[in-house]
């Protein structure tokens, strides 16, 4: 991971920390992994799965699934607070493809 996207995680944990804890309701995060139409692997994070599904398979999410689409759900994962998700989503984006295979088929 670059050191930029260190300090700058590093920076929302500290805030996050200085908030103090959950407060009940407060919102979740998740890890997402997408398979698109080309068998390709998109991960994302997010607070409401269904709805950014959604907007993927419309087309209004991301450049990247816009042009592979459809798209479907192979794997979440909740993460807890946006630091935390945005730090998983780092580490898997880093996985070589096997890897992410085998975390694929372990939520299936």
């Amino acid at each position: 991971m670059e050191n930029r996207y260190r300090r700058m995680l590093r920076g929302m944990k500290v805030r996050e920390e200085k908030a103090g804890l959950k407060e009940p309701g407060e919102t979740v995060w998740f890890l997402y992994i997408l398979r698109c139409g080309d068998g390709s692997l998109y991960t994302g994070v997010t607070t409401d799965i269904d709805r950014r599904l959604q907007m993927h398979q419309d087309g209004k999410a991301s450049r990247y699934t816009r042009t592979r689409r459809p798209v479907a759900l192979v794997y979440r994962e909740k993460c807890g607070s946006r630091s935390q998700a945005l730090s998983r989503e780092c580490a898997v984006k880093s996985l070589p493809r096997d890897r992410k295979e085998k975390l694929v088929s372990s939520f299936l």
